[in-house]
């Protein structure tokens, strides 16, 4: 059987049917997920559903429907529904969401903080931000005891560098302290949440994102990097205990004000059960290296003690087997045996092909895992409806769109992509046609290395050039 897309916009079935059968059909499924970000940027307020247009379309949830996914991550987002007020709410706009969804018998994972600070009247450094999250959590709960599966706050380690360590988002902090102050309150605020939603439901389950990329370097570099490793592992540390007096974090969150208490508050197991949700993009890895003279013209930092460029892994000529959706996987199998896993978002902004080709690389690392014994339950095909300026982490308004299984761009219904069709394809049978896999994706063409990088591949041979860069991956 072969999906396209006619030229109405339409995914319609062509050719003889394979029938595969259920009984066939592989375990592992396909979720999907819309780019749903509500980030406060200095005074301004970045809401991906608005950016994206999709506010304004509920006929979207039917689209999603149409490609076969029947498990959706979707917000009931706190800053949407009390944006000033916690007893002012205003449910009308997910009501219908919400009551779509049962219609259409697509399951939510619904997320309350996407990448956010919350509402106006809290922020990711006030004491109180687990408590508040945990009220506005019950409400929900008793507003739709239906939902089982729970995100309180997506990728709390990310959020957490990119508003405390980095500055970029709202409190703009850049320091280790505020950094782990801010990690802890949100991993607290999942904590207290999911308690208050199972006081109306005892049967939700929390789905727990973060992403999992890895940092490379070159050897002057090898302690930043393994420092940066071992932190990209604190928030899913903290939400399964493992933060005691033995964690090489624990003296820093102690040091940074996080009191004894809650740290072994998480100890008690009361978010089980629980599934990690794998997040990983081609930007995720990142490769630090010493030589600034090899990257002309791009910006360098530094820690105080090195100056270095923070560059893309893809973009440097790795030992093979040192990066990709299969090492990744089963770095977090090994952390965390015995967990359920799941892929919560497989994106990259690219043309629809190379899409089709990395959401491939996903599904077929994750059917590996699979065989290996990962409970790996799904892979989600993320931003189905595009994002927009997170090409600038959202910290510019340019209107830089990049399509997902949809494009928005051109007002009215949009149009299915050729990634539309290879979800469909996945969530139905279970593969994708293998016409549309015919060529590698551009991350494992040379093309992609750095110029100066690609002259020393060029003047010394492969070996010699992956020689230059020195994996570095923490062992705790």
């Amino acid at each position: 059987m072969r999906m396209v897309i006619d030229a109405d916009g339409s995914l319609k079935k062509h050719g003889a049917s394979t029938d595969r059968g259920a009984s066939k059909r592989p375990g592992l499924e396909l979720w999907g997920g819309l780019e749903c970000s509500v980030v406060r940027v200095g005074d301004d307020l970045r809401d991906q559903f608005r950016d994206t247009g999709h506010d304004e379309r509920l006929a979207d949830l039917e689209a999603v429907a149409r490609l076969g996914i029947r498990t959706l991550r979707y917000p009931v987002s706190w800053e949407r529904v009390a944006p000033e007020d916690p007893d002012s709410c205003d449910w009308a706009w997910h009501d219908s969401r919400m009551a779509e969804l049962r219609r259409l018998e697509v399951t939510p994972i619904v997320g309350l903080v996407h990448h956010g600070s919350g509402p106006a009247y809290t922020d990711l450094l006030d004491p109180e931000f687990p408590n508040k999250l945990a009220d506005f959590a019950e409400r929900v709960a008793r507003r739709y005891p239906w939902i089982e599966n729970w995100t309180p706050v997506n990728e709390p380690g990310t959020t957490a560098r990119f508003s405390g360590l980095y500055g970029h988002w709202f409190p703009h902090r850049t320091s280790e302290p505020d950094f782990l102050r801010m990690l802890a309150i949100q991993c607290r605020g999942v904590l207290l949440a999911m308690r208050a939603v199972r006081k109306v439901n005892p049967r939700a389950r929390l789905v727990q994102t973060e992403d999992i990329g890895c940092i490379f370097a070159t050897r002057p570099l090898q302690y930043q990097a393994d420092h940066e490793n071992s932190r990209r592992w604190l928030s899913l540390d903290l939400l399964l205990g493992r933060v005691d007096q033995a964690h090489p974090w624990f003296q820093r969150f102690r040091s940074a004000g996080v009191s004894e208490a809650v740290l072994q508050d998480f100890k008690t197991g009361d978010l089980e059960p629980m599934t990690i949700g794998i997040n990983y993009y081609i930007t995720s890895e990142r490769f630090l290296d010493h030589r600034l003279a090899l990257y002309p013209g791009m910006d360098h930092g530094g820690n105080g003690r090195h100056r270095y460029i923070d560059t893309e892994a893809v973009r440097v000529p790795m030992p093979p087997g040192s990066t990709g959706w299969l090492v990744r996987l089963r770095e977090v199998a090994a952390r965390y045996p015995g967990r359920t896993l799941a892929v919560t978002e497989a994106h990259i902004g690219c043309t629809p092909d190379e899409q089709v080709r990395w959401l491939a690389s996903c599904w077929d690392a994750a059917k590996t895992i699979r065989a290996e014994g990962v409970d790996l339950r799904a892979v989600t095909i993320w931003s189905l409806f595009g994002a927009v300026d997170w090409c600038s982490l959202l910290t510019r308004r340019a209107d830089c769109y990049e399509a997902g299984a949809f494009d928005a761009r051109a007002g009215g219904a949009p149009r299915p992509t050729l990634l539309a069709e290879a979800a469909r394809e996945l969530a139905n049978d279970g593969a994708i046609d293998p016409q549309l896999l015919a060529t590698a994706g551009w991350w494992a063409s040379e093309d992609r290395i750095h110029p100066q990088l690609h002259q020393v591949l060029h003047d010394t041979g492969k070996a010699s050039a992956r020689e230059l860069v020195f994996m570095s991956i923490a062992a705790e």
